[in-house]
């Protein structure tokens, strides 16, 4: 008796791993959140308001699955290539994030705070940006945009941009306080979310 290999869905596959790099992120984040270091300083939440409104937006704006005309209208070609680039994409921001968080350890917080024994890293991947989290999500965000194709998924990553914006403005606020002579330098020397541009 014969057995009939299954079919293997190329259509399929960007979905999955669009959706595997924001679940690995979701659960690698929570699990890395209780490994950190006593706060010191932390933002009001009015300050913390600023970014997350925005930032919950453009995710919002990326996740949810149904839309209305025209937020449903597909803007980029849908063919297989293009949504693979994105899958692509979308595990590479993965890395960038991993790395970047890896990297920061302890001294990482989900809100603008500064921590006991708080270190300027400067090493992996923030010598080459100096919010590579913020660059990270964003490129992953464009993965999952290129493969969704629609309006509603593009207007995300500009939202989503605004909001980190501001948070790292509010960072790099709180962190000239406490280096400021190391945090200038450092700040004419790397860039904050793209390498030698931005």
């Amino acid at each position: 008796m014969r057995y009939a290999c299954p079919r293997i869905n190329m259509a399929a596959i960007p979905d999955r791993v669009v959706l595997l790099c924001w679940m690995t992120f979701f659960v690698y984040w929570i699990v890395s959140s209780l490994r950190t270091k006593a706060i010191r300083e932390r933002q009001s939440l009015w300050s913390a308001l600023a970014h997350r409104l925005p930032v919950g937006l453009g995710y919002w704006l990326l996740a949810f699955p149904k839309w209305p005309p025209p937020m449903n209208v597909m803007i980029v070609p849908h063919a297989d290539w293009f949504r693979f680039t994105g899958a692509a994409f979308c595990t590479g921001g993965l890395f960038v994030t991993i790395w970047a968080r890896r990297t920061l350890a302890g001294n990482w917080s989900s809100d603008v705070t500064f921590k006991e024994g708080h270190e300027l890293i400067r090493t992996g991947p923030y010598q080459f940006v100096r919010h590579p989290i913020y660059t990270g999500l964003l490129i992953m965000s464009l993965g999952a945009a290129a493969d969704i194709g629609q309006l509603h998924s593009w207007l995300s990553i500009p939202v989503t941009a605004f909001g980190f914006w501001i948070k790292l403005k509010q960072e790099e606020r709180l962190m000239l306080k406490h280096f400021p002579e190391a945090y200038p330098a450092y700040q004419k020397q790397v860039k904050a979310l793209v390498p030698f541009v931005l």
